[in-house]
């Protein structure tokens, strides 16, 4: 039982990186896409899902909420029998060099909102398109 959920830990681990990830390298992509004319950087629901994953970091972090992937991975290492961060699984140990770096919590908040106030200046910058298929289909009704 205990490797099942050493297994669902480092599950929950590779979920948050992509979670980062898709946020940290969103906003890449927009910002090259823009320059390099990529029309799929200008897609609303692209742009919803990258705004409200970092939508929901900000106030994690303002309001000092620990993230619950983070937490739901600490529950899964500690019914596997450890919960120290850097025993374990192959996974784990990389993963969380990388994705958690020691700095004091106001380090955070002040990247977090820098890189949220990024985000939406690209809002207004690379103005998201609602896709021709959504139209043509809007106005057949």
């Amino acid at each position: 039982m205990t490797r099942f959920y050493t297994l669902l830990a480092d599950g929950v681990l590779v979920l948050h990186f992509s979670y980062v990830a898709f946020v940290v390298v969103g906003l890449l992509l927009v910002w090259t896409g823009y320059f390099l004319r990529w029309s799929f950087v200008r897609n609303f629901w692209f742009r919803l899902a990258h705004l409200a994953g970092m939508g929901v970091v900000v106030p994690e972090s303002v309001f000092g909420v620990t993230c619950p992937l983070t937490t739901w991975e600490l529950q899964l290492r500690l019914l596997a029998g450890g919960g120290q961060y850097y025993q374990g699984s192959f996974i784990q140990h990389w993963v969380h060099r990388v994705l958690f770096f020691r700095a004091a919590e106001e380090v955070f908040l002040v990247i977090y909102v820098v890189f949220f106030s990024a985000l939406v200046l690209s809002l207004w910058v690379v103005k998201p398109r609602w896709s021709s298929g959504w139209r043509q289909n809007r106005s057949a009704r």
